[in-house]
């Protein structure tokens, strides 16, 4: 499948390809296990979360990585709420309620390491960047023309966020990003797995 036309992360750059990790879901044809998806819903994701203490600052690509990265978590949680109001499938609830739990998780690593929040204060569809805004409305209208085309686009999303999340994985050094990281990169294999079996029925 075509990788979507995203900007890369770099030092200075505040936005990467749509990194639109996401947990596991049970109560959906998305396939779940604990502690991806503990509850109905997969609105919990324990393991998407870390606590630990951080023991250095973040250097300017790490920060950049991280800002994009709720930037993507929110354009995916804003099209799957799109999309769960469009259409019939119980697995858009699931997956905005998973993508919900991961931009949290995202937004405390800003937090904890003093970086701004991108996405702060945006409504549903707003975004800081314009890549992001441009992503959306991209996809919001390919994903319009039908439920099937809206599989097809949250498909083409979490491979993408795959191979993205590995590019930011290989340049977190901090153990607690690192976790966050590889945590929503198994997650948005659960959900490229949900996609591809809602296309293949």
């Amino acid at each position: 499948m075509k990788k979507l036309a995203l900007p890369a992360i770099g030092v200075g750059t505040a936005a990467i390809a749509l990194s639109l990790a996401a947990s596991a879901v049970s109560a959906s044809p998305v396939a779940a296990a604990a502690p991806w998806a503990p509850g109905a819903g997969g609105a919990s994701c324990a393991a998407c979360a870390s606590t630990a203490t951080p023991t250095a600052p973040l250097t300017a690509a790490q920060a950049a990585d991280l800002q994009a990265m709720a930037e993507e978590e929110k354009v995916a949680r804003d099209l799957y709420l799109a999309f769960a109001a469009r259409y019939p499938s119980r697995t858009w609830d699931a997956i905005a309620a998973a993508e919900a739990t991961h931009l949290a998780a995202v937004r405390t690593l800003l937090s904890r390491y003093g970086i701004a929040d991108p996405t702060a204060g945006k409504a549903a569809g707003a975004f800081a960047s314009s890549w992001a805004r441009s992503l959306y409305d991209r996809l919001l209208a390919q994903g319009s023309a039908s439920e099937a085309a809206a599989f097809g686009v949250g498909k083409a999303v979490e491979i993408d966020d795959i191979a993205r999340l590995d590019g930011a994985i290989a340049r977190a050094t901090q153990p607690d990003v690192r976790q966050v990281y590889a945590n929503l990169r198994k997650g948005s294999t659960r959900h490229l797995r949900a996609f591809e079996r809602q296309l293949a029925r």
